[in-house]
């Protein structure tokens, strides 16, 4: 039986008709014959195929083109070269009727899970479910507040259950041996790797009685002094110069300025040697030096020496009888006399040849003070050490001109503090206000005047300004710009101090904690 619409001739031809026993042929069932409508011609002229053309597609080009089908031009060249097929190859861009693929087609995927017809996900007219929530509610206790648990001890912390008490104290004192140890043989370590410093030193101050003397007793006190004075001797290649030194402390801690070995402070192949008063000579080695005060602590290795004792300066008065004891032009032992000229006398120092750059609150003496004099003692009544001789005034050019009875010394109290913080750390910090002045004076009264505030300085966190004149640091008065270098380094870093300045005629004290 044929359906409906199915064309004759796509039945196979019918087998030979049987004949009954009459002899009669029964008929045979036939197809309805198709209802073919007519075209309306304007569509045929639209969309029939060329006449000549029985299929969807057909290779011959030469053919349509015979049959008056136009053709698309030929693509450029630069088209072909970049997307056209290799040249040797023969394969047509389109696959003819019944061509199968290339590649196997893929298999559908499957499906992530068979959850059957009434799965929700499959089935799209499942209604909604609400499900339950994903942390249930947990009901509080009566009186609204959680019982807590036990706290855990810090060995259950650190080590649970499976440490015993017993072995957790025995672990606790093992520890702290080791600690022990560990701090000793760090300490030991230490000073072998730094064996000039020693951070317990502390140089001791005299009594220094009324310093009054008696006549003569200027040879008793140069017989206790005299030994505790060396020479220093520099000697770099073909070069070298001499200077004086005090010992200062019975480890064999000298005392000298800056200016005498800084050429050879940084010089590998320089030989630091110390001449004692018996005529000893041993070999010195720099501990640390600070240029900004002109001193430097050498160590000699020698066994116990005779160490000078050293007074208060600040006890000194204009008059009052010194002694100068050092190495003038190289004759150890030089003992002058004279008298305290002036305290308090800011004096910059930049020797030729050095990297000194220091202003001192230096003590003026009109003892004998000579080149080679530099690091020796400036000793008063008692015997006692007040200063170390620096610098001299001379009329003479080059500072070669020899004594005129202006001798300038080192105040032993600031001696006191530097080389005891060389000793203990080999550095010194210096407190800093960060301005720059110069010196002014109106007729009237003199100060330094601030030139510019450094950033982020002591000044400009004590509110100071340019053009500011600073007339007193504390309680001392400042005059000048060396004077306000010697009236800040009188302090200690971190300290607070009332700065008194002149603004537009009038006081100020600003409250400036040093750096």
């Amino acid at each position: 039986m044929t359906g409906r619409g199915v064309p004759a001739d796509r039945f196979s031809p019918a087998p030979a008709r049987s004949h009954d026993s009459n002899g009669h042929t029964p008929d045979r069932l036939q197809p309805r014959p198709l209802d073919r409508p007519e075209v309306d011609p304007s569509q045929r002229n639209a969309f029939a195929r060329p006449q000549g053309v029985s299929g969807s597609f057909d290779p011959d080009e030469h053919g349509l083109a015979a049959r008056g089908i136009e053709q698309a031009p030929p693509p450029p060249d630069a088209l072909v070269q970049a997307f056209g097929r290799p040249p040797q190859s023969s394969d047509p861009l389109q696959r003819a009727p019944g061509e199968k693929p290339m590649t196997p087609e893929t298999e559908p995927d499957p499906a992530l899970w068979s959850s059957g017809d009434r799965d929700p996900w499959r089935d799209p007219a499942a209604g909604a479910i609400l499900g339950p929530p994903a942390v249930s509610e947990e009901q509080p206790d009566d009186d609204g507040e959680r019982e807590r648990g036990p706290l855990l001890s810090a060995r259950e912390v650190i080590f649970g259950h499976r440490v015993h008490p017993r072995a957790l104290a025995i672990l606790g004192v093992v520890a702290l041996l080791v600690g022990l140890a560990g701090g000793f043989l760090g300490r030991i370590t230490a000073e072998e790797g730094n064996p000039l410093v020693n951070p317990d030193v502390t140089l001791a101050e005299v009594d220094q009685g009324s310093g009054d003397r008696p006549r003569g007793a200027v040879s008793q006190v140069a017989q206790r002094v005299v030994p505790a004075v060396v020479s220093i001797e520099v000697r770099i290649g073909g070069q070298g110069g001499s200077g004086s030194g005090v010992v200062i402390d019975g480890n064999g801690y000298v005392v000298t300025n800056n200016h005498v070995v800084s050429m050879a402070a940084d010089t590998p192949n320089a030989q630091v040697s110390t001449v004692f008063h018996d005529g000893t000579r041993a070999p010195a080695r720099v501990v640390g030096r600070d240029v900004k005060t002109d001193l430097a602590v050498l160590k000699v290795e020698v066994s116990n020496p005779t160490v000078a004792q050293l007074g208060d300066s600040d006890e000194l008065r204009v008059g009052d009888d010194v002694i100068a004891i050092g190495s003038p032009l190289g004759l150890a032992g030089t003992v002058t006399t004279g008298i305290v000229s002036s305290v308090h006398r800011p004096v910059r120092l930049a020797g030729e040849g050095t990297d000194t750059n220091a202003v001192i609150d230096a003590i003026q003496t009109d003892a004998a003070i000579n080149p080679g004099n530099s690091g020796g003692a400036l000793v008063d009544g008692s015997g006692a050490v007040v200063g170390i001789n620096s610098a001299i005034r001379t009329l003479g050019s080059g500072g070669e001109g020899g004594s005129i009875g202006l001798g300038f010394a080192i105040p032993i109290d600031d001696v006191r503090r530097i080389a005891q913080e060389l000793i203990r750390t080999g550095t010194v910090r210096h407190a800093d206000l960060g301005v720059n002045v110069k010196s002014v004076s109106d007729g009237l009264a003199d100060g330094a005047q601030v030139q510019n505030v450094q950033d982020g300085s002591s000044a400009a966190g004590g509110g100071m300004a340019e053009g500011d004149v600073i007339i007193k640091v504390g309680d001392r008065k400042v005059g000048s710009a060396d004077e306000l270098i010697v009236a800040v380094d009188r302090h200690q870093v971190g300290e607070r101090v009332p700065v008194t300045v002149v603004r537009q005629g009038r006081e100020l004290v600003l409250d400036v904690t040093l750096k």
